[in-house]
């Protein structure tokens, strides 16, 4: 039998590196797609040495052209941070748009299996508590998140409407509040703010009263997730993420105790439609795909710090972390 083809975009990123190296480890071929707007060629620099692994710069809003056959398509292009978006809000809606569109043309053409990495952004600062993938969501569409939020919520639409217009067999992850390895310390999110800041005996931004709570998956669980979406043929949207929520003041105080930092806690503005929770109901995820988070927050979070230091003596020494 043929080794499996997947193309992934955005697979220079952050979980695109990490999904790009379980693909390879399951014995997949890799061709990998980024355009390195936010990801960059260091998190797969030593991806080849697993498998057959293959890196082009593209920008999938431009054009998708890949050689050869290909049996799984998954669309992970997009910036994904609020502080990445908000930097490209034209490139955050052409990657959900035209991206999306042009990957699901590669993946009709080839008879490929689609899996778009959507977001729990779809459901906006929600109402319903916590969020199951019935829920429509609460997203103001012209507010400063509606770049991303509304990127990802007309991407899921494009690709049902694919599946049903052409017959393709496709799927949506709704994916949750991520962190790990590899995650770029200056792309604004919770975690690796705090690791890098307390590393660095620095105050911790805590927005508002920091009362408002998200739910953390490592990184290696929303991967396997993805991938066992990937593999079933199942179209979602399912929920991927941790079924425990925690509010960003008790996981900066959470960071300083594991870190052992002296830093202090700073309470800053909160952002325009933050939103107030965020916890999936993985249901679906658990009877269908058999899926659930096997690391807890304070182990991942324990993994992640050691990532963090090794990356920066890497740095200090002129070497690069992967």
């Amino acid at each position: 039998m043929a080794i499996r083809r997947a193309v992934v975009t955005g697979g220079a990123g952050f979980i695109g590196s990490n999904l790009c190296e379980r693909l390879l480890v399951r014995g997949y071929e890799v061709l990998c797609l980024d355009s390195f707007l936010t990801g960059g060629p260091a998190n797969v620099a030593r991806l080849a040495d697993i498998g057959p692994f293959h890196l082009v710069r593209r920008d999938v809003t431009e054009y998708v052209h890949v050689s050869g056959r290909v049996d799984l398509v998954l669309h992970l292009a997009s910036p994904a941070s609020p502080a990445d978006y908000l930097r490209y809000p034209i490139e955050t809606l052409k990657a959900g748009s035209l991206g999306t569109l042009r990957t699901l043309g590669l993946a009709r053409e080839r008879n490929a299996r689609y899996v778009l990495a959507s977001t729990s952004e779809v459901y906006g600062d929600p109402q319903v508590h916590p969020q199951p993938e019935s829920y429509w969501g609460h997203v103001n569409p012209v507010g400063p998140r509606s770049v991303y939020d509304e990127a990802k919520r007309f991407a899921e639409a494009l690709t049902f409407a694919y599946r049903d217009s052409h017959g393709m067999s496709t799927a949506v992850a709704r994916v949750f509040n991520t962190f790990g390895p590899r995650m770029r310390p200056d792309d604004g999110r919770a975690v690796p703010t705090f690791v890098r800041r307390a590393l660095a005996g620095a105050p911790l931004p805590v927005t508002g009263d920091g009362s408002q709570t998200r739910s953390l998956c490592y990184v290696d669980d929303t991967v396997e997730g993805i991938i066992r979406l990937a593999e079933h043929d199942a179209p979602g949207p399912v929920n991927i993420g941790g079924p425990r929520e925690t509010s960003i003041r008790d996981l900066a105080r959470l960071v300083i105790d594991l870190t052992g930092s002296a830093s202090a806690i700073e309470f800053v503005p909160r952002p325009v439609d933050d939103p107030a929770v965020r916890r999936p109901d993985i249901t679906l995820a658990r009877t269908l795909l058999g899926w659930e988070p096997s690391v807890d927050v304070v182990q991942g979070l324990k993994w992640t710090i050691a990532w963090f230091e090794e990356a920066q003596r890497a740095a200090d020494a002129g070497v690069t972390a992967t």
